[in-house]
């Protein structure tokens, strides 16, 4: 075996308290972060694919990369010196009610590394067997969620957006029986293992358990880990004065603010490029601020402030697009309240969360200012310039809604569209229904109606965009820059499954490598920019998800 050079440092165990039962049965784990748990050996483990970014990380070789080493480590059949399995134990919020002790009940942590340029990485495989958090699961995963969660994972990151990211996919040769969508029709499947990748694995769940318990040296020290680990420099300036870093009530509170900070940046990111989690339970949302768990998600095809992907929310749609933003708020009220006995009063977080709304209100406005191409500073009464563009936004997403409009299109043709005329007049009205008609689903919704509302915007969007003092080429450039053109629509991901588990996986390569630059034009792939097919609008993978994909 080439030897690695991993710097194993392992900090979440060496720090916190670990469950004393070594065997491997699903119980309640009190007073303890984590739990030691074995990776199960696997018949004929089969590297699918690696995403060589990551893999740079850890200055992994191509030569250590296709070998038969890495099938074996990275779907937990061989360790290597320096890892130490464990799972970890945190609970949440499900669909807002509290379900208790959760878990890392199908991932274990093979330990933490020190990389030269990137700080502290988990390596954590997915898929990988039971632990005592699977409760009445297996503890393993199957091809499909796989697939899904390698490509998003990898998407997410070449977006732009704070995530989780992945090592690589690779199968077990072994199959797994998994009941799709719950309906009585369970089947077996192809196993495969994810290795994930993160700075930290530890979500708001992790801190909610200890506090829900009233275990209060727990909920301490995983707090305390937290900021020390994840959150350095709200000590750094104790360190600089040569003091010994104190973490107090102050240090508490500036730890809640940035977690509201870096959710609220996150969310924000989800709504700019169509992305809707689907599962948005508190044990979902990572205390790092990075997109986790890649569950029944789905990106919008057409624009609906409604639309979830996730069938277990399809009656109550909790977790729909336009709802993320409040859903955010709400885990963070659920997380100031477990620290509550750490800052000894609740008037200072309520603060801080009541100011949440307009905190996402302000990044929300300056998110759609750049994908219209436009800034946020004229030089104009502030208030007034703020009130009418945040119309204008408001104004387009009803416009979106009103038929069915392909989101992602539809901001790419934005760009595009010359604006020559003074204004958008009855002699151009032909012209702008020409240049959109890629983006509607069905062309007979565009009635007389819809299109004198489409030019009362467009000019509105003229006259703003001509006080900006810049060319219809400068605006494009601006607005390719936040406007994907590629995303991981559902269909595409799942025709890339249908091939692999009838063993091709070219779809999936192909996929990962347009996908590393997603707001390119890439005219070798341009069939993978258009609409989604009618046939994929209610089939299973494409638009109904369950939590089990």
């Amino acid at each position: 075996m080439q030897k690695l050079n991993l710097n194993f440092n392992n900090t979440f165990r060496n720090n916190l308290p670990c469950d004393p039962i070594e065997e491997t049965y699903p119980r309640q784990v009190e007073h303890a972060a984590y739990s030691q748990a074995m990776p199960i050996n696997v018949k004929q483990p089969k590297t699918i694919i690696v995403a060589t970014e990551v893999a740079e990380l850890f200055n992994f070789t191509n030569e250590f990369i296709n070998s038969e080493d890495f099938e074996q480590i990275f779907t937990g059949n061989q360790l290597i010196e320096g890892m130490e399995p464990y799972a970890m134990c945190y609970g949440g919020f499900q669909f807002g009610n509290w379900a208790g002790q959760l878990g890392d009940g199908r991932a274990i942590n093979l330990g933490e590394v020190i990389t030269e340029k990137h700080g502290s990485q988990t390596l954590q495989l997915k898929g990988s067997g039971p632990t005592p958090y699977s409760r009445t699961a297996d503890g393993f995963a199957v091809l499909r969620s796989s697939v899904r969660e390698f490509l998003c994972s990898e998407a997410m990151y070449h977006l732009g957006i704070p995530t989780t990211r992945a090592l690589s996919l690779c199968l077990t040769g072994e199959h797994v029986v998994r009941d799709i969508m719950y309906d009585g029709n369970a089947k077996p499947e192809l196993g495969a293992v994810v290795c994930r990748v993160s700075p930290s694995f530890m979500r708001f769940g992790s801190i909610q358990l200890p506090a829900m318990r009233r275990d209060l040296e727990l909920l301490t020290q995983l707090v305390n880990y937290s900021i020390t680990h994840d959150f350095p420099t709200l000590l750094a300036q104790n360190i600089e004065q040569g003091k010994e870093p104190v973490i107090d009530k102050d240090v508490y509170l500036a730890w809640f603010d940035q977690i509201c900070d870096t959710t609220c940046d996150l969310v924000v990111h989800w709504m700019r490029v169509g992305f809707v989690h689907g599962v948005m339970n508190t044990d979902n949302m990572s205390l790092i601020g990075e997109t986790i768990d890649f569950g029944p998600y789905g990106w919008i095809d057409n624009f609906d402030l409604s639309w979830t992907p996730n069938t277990t929310d399809s009656q109550n749609r909790r977790y729909r697009f336009g709802a993320q933003a409040d859903v955010s708020l709400w885990n963070l009220c659920q997380l100031a309240n477990a620290i509550i006995p750490l800052v000894g009063s609740t008037e200072e977080l309520q603060t801080k969360v009541e100011s949440y709304s307009a905190m996402y209100a302000k990044k929300w406005y300056e998110m759609m200012m750049q994908k219209l191409g436009l800034t946020s500073t004229l030089p104009q009464p502030e208030q007034q310039t703020k009130e009418t563009d945040i119309t204008l936004c408001k104004n387009l997403e009803a416009l979106l809604s009103e038929i069915e409009t392909d989101m992602t299109i539809f901001y790419r043709l934005l760009a595009s569209y010359n604006f020559k005329d003074a204004n958008i007049n009855t002699l151009t009205k032909d012209k702008l229904i020409k240049h959109f008609t890629p983006c509607y689903y069905d062309i007979n919704q565009v009635t007389d109606a819809y299109i004198e509302k489409l030019a009362l915007w467009m000019n509105q969007y003229q006259e703003r965009f001509a006080a900006e003092n810049y060319d219809n080429t400068t605006r494009a450039i601006k607005m390719n820059q936040v406007n994907p053109k590629f995303v991981l629509r559902n269909y595409l991901s799942q025709q890339a499954i249908d091939k692999a588990e009838n063993g091709d996986f070219s779809e999936i390569k192909q996929l990962h490598a347009l996908l590393k630059n997603p707001y390119d034009e890439q005219p070798e792939f341009e069939q993978y920019a258009g609409k989604r097919p009618d046939w994929a609008k209610n089939k299973v993978g494409c638009s109904m998800l369950s939590c089990s994909s």
